[in-house]
């Protein structure tokens, strides 16, 4: 067999407010973390326990661009997440010792294939198709934890051409920062250059070609996109 050679991938990187950019290693998102939203979706937001699912690097989209429609759904959704990003890892962190080793925050979309999730589902399928496509993960700049302090409250919206979708509080999350480091640190040992989306409040729904969705955090950079 030939010898090849490949070209290692880009390294995937976020901005944020120290000038420096911030390597993505890994995204980790949690699931059905506000109890509307929890509702909405027919979970049990009063016994289920957090889940997480991951999404690629790749799948980062910069502030400001503009999102392909993704091809195999005919359901696109929009979902608005506080996004921790990582400074620090390990294994078993306790709750009280995560604040310390977080670098910041930024305000991000968990886009979703609503359709392709909802069929996987009824069929006990994997639903990875629905949500770890390309661009499915945009993501504001980060906001470092030094101008923020820990994030356990504050408005988070998003709106489409306008229109409010989504409106509640951070402090509205079942599961709060400390608690959903801690439990994914229980599964796999967190590294730096880790984002973790902590789950997205109720009002989600549809966009299509042309819309312009802005989700917003109160502390943090806007995050602003097109569906193209």
């Amino acid at each position: 067999m030939s010898d090849y050679t490949f070209a290692a991938p880009p390294v995937v990187s976020l901005m944020s407010m120290s000038a420096k950019p911030y390597p993505v290693r890994r995204i980790f998102c949690v699931g059905q973390n506000y109890k509307e939203h929890a509702k909405e979706m027919g979970g049990n937001p009063d016994v289920d326990p957090p889940f997480f699912f991951m999404k690629p690097a790749s799948a980062i989209l910069q502030n400001g661009e503009v999102m392909p429609y993704p091809p195999g759904t005919s359901n696109l959704h929009h979902e608005v997440e506080l996004v921790v990003a990582m400074a620090m890892g390990g294994r078993d962190i306790p709750p009280e010792k995560v604040n310390d080793m977080i670098f910041g925050y930024a305000v991000g979309l968990d886009m979703t294939k609503r359709d392709v999730q909802n069929e996987a589902r009824k069929k006990g399928r994997p639903w990875e198709m629905s949500k770890a496509f390309d661009f499915s993960a945009p993501c504001s700049s980060i906001t470092p934890g030094m101008y923020t302090g820990a994030m356990a409250k504050g408005r988070i919206q998003c709106k489409v051409n306008g229109e409010l979708r989504q409106d509640a509080d951070l402090s509205d999350m079942i599961w709060g920062v400390p608690q959903i480091v801690h439990h994914l640190s229980r599964q796999v040992e967190v590294c730096p250059g880790d984002l973790i989306f902590t789950g997205t409040p109720a009002g989600v729904g549809p966009v299509v070609k042309g819309d312009k969705l802005e989700a917003t955090i109160a502390g943090l950079e806007p995050l602003l996109i097109e569906i193209g």
